[in-house]
């Protein structure tokens, strides 16, 4: 699992944010090894879904340490 901690201002939807990085990371992969793409469902690297929570006041420390718990205690 990759967990990425972003902070935007409130103008920017969440939405906008995945979609471009989506987009920008497939792009570099496709340039670096385009012979991903032709190994792909109908060429596209990201499934259109995501996940986005806020934190507030938590430390990343913190949420990362929740993660990492959620590992060991929810069985993965």
């Amino acid at each position: 699992m990759c967990t990425s901690f972003f902070e935007a201002p409130p103008k920017i939807a969440p939405a906008v944010i995945a979609k471009i990085l989506k987009g920008s990371t497939a792009r570099q992969l496709f340039v670096k090894h385009p012979e991903l793409k032709k190994k792909l469902w109908g060429g596209h690297l990201w499934n259109p879904s995501y996940y986005v929570g806020t934190a507030g006041e938590v430390s990343s420390n913190t949420i990362r340490r929740y993660i990492e718990a959620q590992k060991t205690e929810g069985g993965q």
